[in-house]
């Protein structure tokens, strides 16, 4: 590859990258400002997550752009084909997590017109955890960080342990009819912390994938 053309490519990957880097931003900001919403009960607050999930979609849309105009035109090899391809691959699970932000979002619009939660159990603990993995394993893709990539992936495990220890004590307190809708909505949202953290362990995953070339996957870890 001659020099000019290896200056192209290096543009298209750069773009790329910066493309996944306001994706992560704003799937990070919107993880925090659902748990904020839920913890406040604010409707306004998660009606703006969801409509903001629009700019989320169009950048995936703008990273499989890049990426192909990229493949076409600078016919890249080895790790810059493996770079650009994961770059779509993370894209698509940013994308995803959006999503989960926006459920979220959804559910707190069920109780945005009822009284303060008593206990929120393990949840504000669990959206800052699931918020780190995210931020992490994009700064272990664009690093190329294998390390940084595999403590994502084991910090999947405690993410786990938290949705463990909601079931439990959320199962405890449905025992009061009363409180069972509410309970519902907490369990929800921990399932969709929960998946935030292992969607941010699939971008680990292929994080090192893009570094080394090797596939590295969790024994349990499942993709959703």
């Amino acid at each position: 590859m001659n020099f000019q053309k290896r200056s192209l490519l290096e543009k298209d990957i750069d773009a790329l990258n910066q493309t996944i880097q306001q994706m992560s931003h704003l799937v990070e900001q919107a993880t925090d400002q659902a748990a904020q919403a839920l913890q406040e009960r604010d409707g306004e607050l998660a009606q703006q997550i969801i409509a903001q999930d629009a700019q989320v979609n169009e950048l995936r849309y703008q990273v499989e752009k890049l990426a192909l105009q990229a493949i076409a035109t600078q016919q890249p090899m080895a790790g810059d084909l493996r770079a650009i391809m994961t770059a779509v691959y993370v894209a698509l699970e940013l994308e995803r997590i959006g999503d989960h932000a926006v459920n979220i979002a959804r559910l707190v619009l069920r109780v945005a017109d009822e009284g303060p939660f008593t206990t929120l159990y393990k949840l504000p603990a669990m959206a800052q955890r699931a918020r780190e993995m995210v931020h992490e394993a994009v700064m272990a893709f664009l690093q190329r960080d294998k390390d940084l990539a595999r403590t994502v992936m084991a910090d999947d495990d405690r993410i786990d342990v938290r949705y463990a220890s909601l079931i439990q004590e959320t199962l405890h307190d449905m025992r009061e009819d009363a409180y069972i809708p509410r309970a519902t909505t907490l369990l929800l949202v921990g399932q969709n912390l929960e998946r935030i953290g292992d969607r941010a362990t699939n971008i680990a995953e292929r994080a090192i994938f893009a570094a080394t070339g090797v596939v590295e996957e969790l024994p349990s870890g499942t993709d959703f």
